[in-house]
C-alpha cells in the first residue's frame, strides 16, 4: 500500500467521481472535492467558468485529478452544445493547470480525464495508444481537451486517460439499462460496432492505479476484451430476463440522434489498455459479462 496522499478532485459528485472517491478514501487518502456550491467539510468552492479556485488546495495537494466536463449524454447536439461541450473540458482544464503554475509547490501528478472519441470511428482497426486521431466532433474535442493538459508544470506527471463506456447503474448506460428493464433492449444499428467498455469499479481502479504509477501521456482506460454493441444489449437483456427483440436501423438513429448518434452509438472503436495492462493493473471485470451479471444478474432485477 502506498503513504497516504492529498488529492484533489474536480467533478467528485459524478457517476466516477463519487465511487473514486469512496475508493479512495478506502485507500487511506485525504480527498478534498471541487464544488461549484457552497463548500461543506472536506470541500473546495471553486468557479472554472471564471476560473476561479483556492490555489492553498492546490499548492497542498499530492495529485490532481479533473473528471469535469458537460455531459455528452444530453441531444441534439445543436452548435451551441457541442461549443458547451469543448469550452467545458477547456476552462475546467485550464483552471486546474493555471493554479498549477501558480503555486510555490505544483502536484506530483495531474490525472485528467479523457476519451476514446479521440479515434473515431475505426471499423477493422485494433486501435492503443499510439494510434492516430481520428475524424470527428469528439476527436476534435478530445484534441483540445488534452492540450490543455499537457501545459502542466514540466515536474508534473500528466496522464491523460481516455475512457469510452462505463458499464454502470448510472451514467452514459443509464438509459441503456432502463430501455432493457422496460422490455426495449434493441440491436443499436448493425451491432458488430465495437463499444469500448469498461466497469466502473475498474475505471476507479484503474486511475487509482495511475496515482503511484510511473506512466505519463496518453492511457486507454477500457476493458481488456473488445466486445460488440449487440454482444452488450444482448448480454443485459439476459441478465435482466428481459427481450432483446428490437432493431433501431443506422437511419433512425442518425435521423433521430443526428450528431450525437453518430458519434456515440455508431462508431466501432476496438481499443485494447496495452499500456495498463504492460503497467501490471489487474481488472476485477475483464470481460464485459462479469461486471453486467455482478449488476444485473442473478434476478437481481426481478
Amino acid at each position: 500500500m502506498a503513504a497516504p496522499l492529498s488529492v484533489l478532485v474536480a467533478g467528485a459528485s459524478g457517476f466516477i467521481g463519487s465511487e473514486l472517491c469512496t475508493q479512495l478514501e478506502a485507500d487511506g487518502h485525504t480527498v478534498t472535492k471541487l464544488v461549484r456550491r457552497e463548500a461543506g467539510a472536506g470541500e473546495s468552492r471553486w468557479n472554472p467558468a471564471t476560473g476561479q479556485i483556492d490555489l492553498e488546495v492546490v499548492d497542498g495537494a499530492d495529485a490532481v485529478i479533473s473528471l469535469g466536463g458537460t455531459s455528452i449524454a444530453r441531444i441534439p447536439w445543436t452548435p451551441k452544445y457541442v461549443r458547451g461541450l469543448r469550452s467545458s473540458r477547456v476552462r475546467v482544464t485550464k483552471t486546474l493547470v493555471d493554479a498549477m503554475h501558480a503555486v510555490t509547490t505544483p502536484p506530483e501528478v495531474f490525472l485528467s480525464a479523457s476519451a476514446v472519441g479521440y479515434y473515431g470511428d475505426r471499423p477493422g482497426e485494433d486501435l492503443d495508444e499510439e494510434s492516430p486521431k481520428g475524424e470527428g466532433i469528439l476527436a476534435d474535442i478530445v484534441e483540445r481537451w488534452e492540450a490543455e493538459a499537457i501545459a502542466a508544470p514540466a515536474q508534473t506527471r500528466v496522464v491523460r486517460f481516455r475512457t469510452g463506456l462505463v458499464v454502470g447503474e448510472g451514467g452514459a448506460f443509464g438509459p441503456i439499462g432502463l430501455l432493457t428493464k422496460f422490455g426495449l433492449g434493441s440491436r443499436i444499428g448493425t451491432g458488430q460496432q465495437y463499444w469500448p467498455w469498461i466497469a466502473l469499479y475498474d475505471e476507479a481502479a484503474a486511475i487509482r492505479h495511475l496515482l503511484t504509477s510511473k506512466l505519463a501521456g496518453a492511457v486507454n482506460l477500457e476493458g481488456p476484451v473488445p466486445a460488440t454493441s449487440e454482444e452488450i444489449t444482448t448480454l443485459l437483456a439476459k441478465a435482466m430476463h428481459r427481450p432483446h427483440l428490437l432493431a433501431i436501423p443506422e437511419f433512425v438513429i442518425s435521423t433521430v440522434m443526428g450528431a450525437a448518434g453518430r458519434e456515440l452509438m455508431l462508431p466501432s472503436t476496438r481499443i485494447v489498455p496495452q499500456r495498463l495492462l504492460d503497467d501490471g493493473f489487474e481488472f476485477r471485470f475483464p470481460t464485459v459479462d462479469t461486471v453486467i451479471d455482478d449488476i444485473w444478474g442473478k434476478d437481481k432485477t426481478n
